[in-house]
C-alpha cells in the first residue's frame, strides 16, 4: 500500500483544528445555557437540544474529511505491469571541445554556453531519444541514444576540454562519429545538432554532411561565440587565467566564430543554422522545426504500475457527509437527558 500524493497529509491538520473549533462550539453552547439557570432543568424544557447528537454529527463531518485527504493523497495498493508506448524522433548533439571554446566572448565562456544550450534541449524533450558526441580534433560518442534524459544530462556535466585527448576542431569527426551514433536503418527521424564556434581545420565538413544527408539526417548549426573574435584564454590547474594562447610568433590568437562554414553544414542537409543567445531563442525555434517533423514509434518499455484505490475512501467520505444530514439535531422523546 502506498500514496501517490502523500503532501495531502497536510491537509488533515486543517481537519484537526477544524474538529477543536467544533468541540469548543459546542461546549460554548452547554456554558452559554448553564449561565441561564440549573442545565438539567433547562434540558427538560429544551427537549429538541441534544449536543450527544451535535457532537455525532461533528465526528461524522470529521471523519468524512479525513477520508477525503486519504483520497486525494490517492491512496494505492495491487500493481500491474504497462507497456509505454513513445513516439518520437533520435537527436544526436556534437559539442565542440576545442581550445577555442574557452574564449570568453559568451559567459562566462564558449563551452559552458554550449552546455547551457544543450541542457535547454534536454528539458525540452518529450518522447525523444538523445545521444551526445563530444569532439575536437577527433570524435566520439559520450552518451549513446536514450530517453533517459537524467543520464545525458550526468554526461554532460563531466564533459570538458581534458574529455578529448587530441585537440584541434575537426567538423567531419563530429558529422561521422554522429552517424554512427544513430543505429536505426530508416533514412528519416534523425537530427544532429551540431553546437561549435565553426573553426574547422580540415575543412571536409561540407562533403560529410551531404554524406549524413543520405543517410536521412538533417543538421542544425548552433554557432557559439562572436564573428569579431575573442583571445583563448590559457587556465592553470587551480582554474585561473594565467594569459593567452599565442601562434608560433607570438602573436595572440584570436578565435572568431564562423558562421558561414556552419551556414553551408545546415543547408547541404536541409537544416538551418542559428546563433546562440543569450535568451536562447533559437531553442524554441529549433523544437518548432523538430516538432514539425515526422515522429516515430519507439521500442515500447514496460513499467510497474500501482492501482488507484482513491474510490474507497471517497466513497466512504461521501456516505458519511450525507449520512451526517439526516442525523436530527432533536432528542428523542426515549432518550435520556443530556448533561
Amino acid at each position: 500500500m502506498r500514496f501517490a500524493e502523500p503532501i495531502y497529509f497536510s491537509l488533515l491538520l486543517g481537519v484537526l483544528l477544524l474538529a477543536v473549533f467544533a468541540f469548543w462550539a459546542i461546549g460554548r453552547k452547554k456554558r452559554l445555557l448553564e449561565l441561564f439557570g440549573d442545565l438539567p432543568l433547562l434540558m427538560r424544557n429544551a427537549p429538541y437540544i441534544s449536543f450527544a447528537r451535535q457532537r455525532t454529527k461533528a465526528i461524522l463531518v470529521l471523519i468524512g474529511l479525513v477520508f477525503i485527504c486519504l483520497a486525494l493523497a490517492r491512496l494505492q495498493f495491487g500493481t500491474h505491469l504497462e507497456k509505454l508506448e513513445r513516439e518520437g524522433i533520435d537527436i544526436v548533439v556534437a559539442v565542440d571541445l576545442s581550445t577555442s571554446m574557452q574564449a570568453r566572448d559568451m559567459k562566462p565562456n564558449r563551452l559552458e554556453k554550449a552546455k547551457q544550450e544543450i541542457r535547454g534541449i534536454i528539458d525540452r524533450l518529450a518522447g525523444d531519444r538523445i545521444g551526445l558526441v563530444a569532439f575536437a580534433g577527433e570524435a566520439f560518442v559520450q552518451c549513446p541514444l536514450t530517453l533517459d534524459y537524467a543520464a545525458a544530462r550526468l554526461m554532460l556535466s563531466v564533459m570538458d576540454q581534458n574529455t578529448v585527448s587530441i585537440q584541434g576542431t575537426s567538423l567531419e569527426s563530429a558529422i561521422l562519429a554522429s552517424q554512427r551514433a544513430f543505429t536505426q536503418l530508416e533514412k528519416k527521424h534523425k537530427v544532429l545538432l551540431l553546437l561549435t564556434d565553426g573553426e574547422d581545420h580540415d575543412g571536409r565538413a561540407v562533403e560529410a554532411a551531404a554524406d549524413a544527408r543520405k543517410e536521412g539526417i538533417k543538421i542544425y548549426t548552433v554557432g557559439i561565440g562572436s564573428a569579431t573574435g575573442e583571445p583563448i584564454p590559457i587556465i592553470d590547474r587551480r582554474g585561473e587565467q594565467v594569459g593567452f594562447k599565442k601562434d608560433r610568433n607570438g602573436e595572440v590568437i584570436v578565435s572568431r566564430l564562423d558562421e558561414i562554414a556552419l551556414q553551408k553544414i545546415a543547408l547541404e542537409t536541409g537544416g538551418k543554422y542559428y546563433h546562440a543567445t543569450a535568451g536562447e531563442i533559437e531553442l524554441d525555434r529549433i523544437f518548432e522545426e523538430i516538432s514539425s517533423m515526422e515522429k516515430k514509434e519507439l521500442e515500447g518499455t514496460l513499467v510497474t504500475r500501482y492501482d488507484d484505490r482513491y474510490q474507497w475512501p471517497l466513497l466512504l467520505a461521501i456516505l458519511l457527509i450525507v449520512g451526517e444530514f439526516f442525523v436530527s439535531e432533536r432528542k428523542k422523546p426515549t432518550e435520556v437527558v443530556d448533561a
